[in-house]
């Protein structure tokens, strides 16, 4: 067994495990450790915890400090810094007329470094802009491209159900979301329907699949032809949460449906499923 803490660096940013060093470190306290890209001061999202040496994937990296006051003041003022870091490469963007949009800007805690995030249809040549940049900043520049969700998940914001971005609250990876799982679930195809801010598919779409996923199993298909007993007909509308089906039969055309649950039916030929739609193209690029 060892002994680690777990750390992250932005609110909903993955935790990083490290070695506690033998201190008692609660949750929410800042430290300061030794990163890839660095020295960084994170939060403590996991406070002392004994783990399996199994479990540990690379090298568990000791922490340098728990942050003083002095750290944390530093904390401070590279939150100014980024403020006026990002007002001067909106200016430098406009001067070199690059079709990016800045999103956001970070220091690394020791200041050896200022990431830029943007976002941008295509490929931007952006040497002369980090030229320009580390000109008035004299030190390492790095312009870091994002998508529209990784945008979404740094500004926030509020989505169609009025509640914050799970992005930026909750989520800390994106799961991957499909038309599929929009249609599974009976949700209309129209885009603006089924897409978030970020104009792709909304994350929500993954919380219930794995449900929908299992009464549809088990759930005959609009269109099976299916045997009752003795009767057989076809199935022309089911309720998966409920697992009351609605059967034509053969005998009867011109009668009600008949309703029955679906552990009464035997599924004789399944029917094939359907993915005509004529927003199927437009559709598709929601889920890049």
């Amino acid at each position: 067994m060892v002994e680690i803490i777990g750390v992250k660096f932005k609110a909903m940013g993955k935790v990083y495990y490290f070695d506690p060093q033998g201190k008692r470190i609660e949750m929410g306290e800042k430290v300061i450790v030794d990163t890839a890209r660095g020295t960084e001061c994170g939060e403590v999202a996991q406070g002392n915890t004994m783990v399996e040496e199994e479990k540990i994937v690379g090298t568990l990296k000791p922490i340098l400090r728990v942050a003083t006051n002095e750290d944390l003041r530093q904390l401070t003022q590279n939150k100014k810094k980024e403020k006026d870091a990002f007002d001067i490469c909106l200016k430098k963007i406009e001067k070199h007329k690059l079709a990016m949009k800045l999103v956001d800007v970070e220091y690394t805690f020791d200041g050896n470094k200022i990431l830029f995030y943007f976002t941008a249809d295509g490929r931007v040549d952006f040497r002369e802009l980090v030229k320009d940049l580390a000109s008035v900043f004299r030190t390492r520049i790095e312009l870091r491209q994002i998508g529209v969700r990784d945008e979404a998940k740094m500004l926030g914001g509020l989505g169609v159900c009025g509640k914050p971005f799970c992005c930026s609250t909750f989520l800390s990876d994106f799961q991957p979301v499909s038309i599929k799982m929009a249609k599974e679930q009976g949700l209309s195809l129209n885009p603006t329907k089924i897409s978030g801010t970020c104009g792709r598919l909304m994350c929500c779409l993954k919380y219930e699949q794995d449900v929908y996923e299992e009464l549809l199993k088990i759930t005959p298909k609009n269109g099976s032809y299916v045997r009752i007993g003795k009767e057989r007909g076809h199935v022309v509308d089911a309720n998966i949460f409920t697992g009351k089906v609605s059967v034509r039969l053969e005998k009867e055309p011109e009668a009600a449906p008949k309703v029955v649950h679906r552990q009464d039916i035997k599924v004789i030929r399944d029917a094939k499923p359907t993915y005509e739609d004529e927003n199927l193209s437009v559709l598709k690029e929601l889920e890049e």
